[in-house]
């Protein structure tokens, strides 16, 4: 699959997402260039806005084997990794899956669960495997964690490690609709038979994994590679910030921009794609200090900032 064949594969499933979901289009781009990349992506927003719809439609779309796993306080880690289970007939411990095992897993309401098990997913989400009682146990491919949560002042959340948060690729919310599209939600529902919308298959396993494999195609420039850079180096100068991007971070950003072009159609990035994902490619993964935090500095501040504040390089096709 090229580049204008991905970027057609990734327009038909913003379409078909879009048939189910009321929302914002940049929203959903940014949710399609997270499964370019390849990326797991953490969904954040207040309860009802459509979060768990929006993923159980992306993973319609993509055509792929789609599990959820509601997080809970008392939920515990072989809950999600599964576990191994003695079968009295043949005298042997048979490996019971657990929900992890899907192709796309949304992780509802993750900061609902206490630390040590919202930590079974880092292995799993890092490595694309989970070991259980000493056994490594391969993931399917591809594989993609949506988690949504619920912000983390309202009652009964816990907050993600920065090890968790730094295995999103992506962190961004959905918010209420346009205002001239909520209506929309009750002209659809009195339209149809059934209460939940539903997507269409455009995709499958296999030209998921092409459409993936299209943005290693993609060129970025070397001046663009040393914007990024300036970038990333400018959040851990920043007043406000405590712990900056980490290269991981930076890979992340590269990749996310490249994923960004494939779904605008071109083969190479430009300054643009970077800037639109940005914020949710890099403020989740920054550490505030004391004083900021209490000062209600947003993180997705101090990425503007870094942006705006490094020189932008000129690319041409």
């Amino acid at each position: 699959m090229d580049v204008p064949e991905a970027a057609d594969a990734a327009s038909s499933v913003l379409a078909s997402v879009s048939d189910a979901v009321i929302t914002r289009e940049s929203f959903l781009e940014t949710l399609v260039t997270g499964v370019v990349a390849g990326g797991h992506v953490l969904l954040e927003d207040v309860p009802g806005t459509g979060k768990t719809l929006t993923a159980r439609s992306l993973a319609t779309a993509l055509g792929l084997e789609f599990s959820r796993v509601q997080f809970t306080p008392d939920l515990l880690p072989a809950d999600v990794t599964g576990s191994y289970v003695f079968d009295e007939r043949d005298r042997s411990f048979e490996f019971r899956r657990g929900p992890i095992f899907a192709n796309v897993v949304l992780a509802d309401e993750i900061n609902r669960a206490p630390p040590k098990t919202q930590a079974a997913l880092l292995e799993a989400m890092a490595e694309e495997q989970v070991t259980v009682d000493g056994t490594t146990h391969q993931l399917p491919d591809p594989f993609i964690v949506l988690a949504t949560m619920n912000p983390v002042e309202q009652e009964g959340t816990f907050p993600l490690p920065e090890a968790q948060r730094d295995r999103f690729w992506l962190k961004t919310s959905i918010g209420y609709p346009e205002p001239d599209r909520e209506q929309e939600l009750l002209d659809r529902r009195a339209e149809r038979e059934t209460s939940t919308p539903a997507a269409w298959g455009v995709l499958t396993p296999d030209s998921v994994r092409e459409l993936q494999a299209a943005a290693e195609d993609v060129r970025v420039d070397p001046d663009l590679r040393a914007y990024m850079t300036a970038v990333v180096q400018a959040t851990r100068r920043h007043d406000a910030v405590e712990v900056g991007v980490s290269p991981r971070g930076l890979q992340r950003l590269f990749e996310l921009s490249r994923a960004r072009a494939v779904v605008e159609g071109r083969g190479y990035v430009v300054p643009g794609d970077v800037e639109r994902v940005g914020v949710p490619a890099l403020a989740h993964r920054l550490v505030l200090t004391p004083e900021a935090r209490v000062g209600a500095t947003e993180p997705a501040t101090v990425i503007e900032a870094a942006l705006e504040g490094t020189p932008t390089p000129t690319v041409s096709g």
